[in-house]
């Protein structure tokens, strides 16, 4: 699909001079710029998704494993 797409002059140069660097399309720039601006953004928004389904549960030790992984540890120091 073709599209126009405004920036700053700065970062329109920036851009073209690495798309040559690399040997890039303009396009292919963009294009590979966006898709890893989505993927990073999912990957927040997935985070962030989590965070407020776990803020709601409990997520305690039950009292008698919380004794038992400290016997454990006790243990441990003495090996």
């Amino acid at each position: 699909m073709k599209t126009a797409i405004s920036m700053p002059d700065e970062l329109f140069t920036r851009a073209e001079n690495f798309a040559k660097r690399h040997r890039l399309t303009r396009s292919a720039l963009v294009s590979k710029a966006v898709e890893e601006y989505l993927r990073k953004r999912q990957s927040v928004e997935i985070t962030t998704q989590l965070n407020a389904l776990y803020a709601t549960v409990d997520s305690s030790l039950d009292p008698a494993l919380a004794r038992m992984q400290c016997e454990v540890l006790r243990m441990e120091d003495t090996w």
